[in-house]
């Protein structure tokens, strides 16, 4: 029985190491990933930009609180980005009530970034299930434009954003409608990064999050769950000449826990192909 005792107890605490653990790692500052990338019709005579990408927020999670989110502000403008890209599911939960207390915490830190092309922004799932009104008010509030099947021209670049397929608010032919309308090498925005197989060719560059790179990657085993198609779980795809970027995000959904999958955004430098 002394050894049985002995062995459930050395079993508890590895358990609740591991849990304080994997919590860290959830509210730790997210890593910043980097690459160059080529874009058919750059401007002529255009220098290359700096996007910051980030994604999934979710603010009101125990991941994720005002405190964290101005710390995240502070690394972002540390960086010297000339773009912010938000890839959407800025708040947590389902509960619209909940959602509108959460959207409002966005808005002082949000309103801390600094890039001289602004800040754009695409809703996500959890933005529409929690925050449909809440989430672009606060935006808005913090001087952040949110793209919604459309597109608007920043320096070199014509951005597209594409609502969340999840909940089916997706319209990649109306977003591409105004894109196209648009001088500047055209990119897309959007939070699924399913949206990439319904793109049109001329479209070298999709940025996404919503998959969290898989939140809790087991050893041997991989994701626990899945939100995204497989191949568009994490990081750079290559489909053809077009380019896919998937970011961790900031926040978690679910458990308030990351393992084999850390916070994180991406660092881009764009310019001619």
């Amino acid at each position: 029985m002394r050894l049985l005792t002995r062995l459930l107890l050395i079993v508890a605490l590895a358990g609740a190491a591991l849990f304080t653990w994997m919590h860290h790692e959830a509210r730790a500052d997210p890593v910043v990933r980097r690459a160059t990338i080529g874009l058919a019709g750059w401007p002529a005579g255009e220098k290359p930009i700096t996007v910051l990408l980030l994604s999934d927020v979710h603010i009101g999670s125990a991941a994720m609180d005002v405190a964290r989110l101005t710390r995240i502000v502070a690394q972002i403008n540390a960086l010297k980005p000339d773009l912010v890209l938000m890839a959407g599911d800025f708040v947590a939960g389902h509960d619209p009530v909940a959602g509108e207390r959460y959207a409002a915490q966005l808005v002082k830190p949000l309103r801390g970034l600094r890039p001289p092309l602004g800040v754009i922004a695409v809703p996500g799932n959890h933005d529409y299930w929690a925050g449909e009104v809440s989430v672009p008010r606060a935006l808005w509030q913090a001087d952040v434009t949110m793209l919604v099947n459309s597109a608007t021209a920043r320096g070199p670049l014509a951005v597209g954003g594409v609502a969340d397929i999840y909940t089916r608010h997706a319209q990649v032919r109306t977003t591409m409608h105004v894109l196209d309308r648009l001088p500047g090498a055209k990119i897309v925005v959007t939070h699924s990064p399913d949206v990439t197989t319904n793109m049109p060719g001329e479209i070298d560059l999709v940025l996404a999050g919503h998959t969290h790179c898989g939140q809790i990657v087991a050893p041997f085993y991989g994701p626990l769950s899945s939100v995204a198609r497989e191949r568009y779980r994490c990081g750079i795809v290559r489909d053809g000449n077009r380019l896919t970027v998937v970011t961790a995000g900031l926040g978690t959904s679910g458990v308030p826990f990351r393992f084999g999958a850390p916070p994180d955004m991406w660092l881009l430098t764009l310019g001619p192909r």
